[in-house]
């Protein structure tokens, strides 16, 4: 499934538009160099395909090509960060 994710920095989340719902990534950010993913969702409409995944890995991507930390407060990102290990050298120490 082809996914167009758009970052809105204003409001601190990566989204998916799926129709009448957006799937979102959301974060705080409790300095200027970490990210704190806090709560990730997709419709019930579109799960199982894939769409939080893409999600998250936009969100990691985005953090490490800005050179921030990670926080993972989000059980779903702490899971993909966990078997995932390519980034959990994002992670904050």
């Amino acid at each position: 499934m082809d996914v167009n994710i758009k970052h809105d920095k204003e409001y601190q989340q990566f989204t998916a538009s799926m129709g009448e719902e957006d799937a979102e990534l959301a974060y705080a950010t409790p300095s200027e160099e970490v990210m704190d993913f806090t709560h990730t969702f997709v419709p019930e409409s579109a799960r199982g395909k894939g769409i939080a995944n893409k999600l998250i890995e936009e969100g990691l991507c985005y953090a490490e090509e800005n050179g921030k930390k990670v926080i993972a407060t989000c059980p779903v990102v702490k899971k993909f960060i966990d078997r995932n290990s390519n980034y959990q050298k994002l992670l904050q120490e």
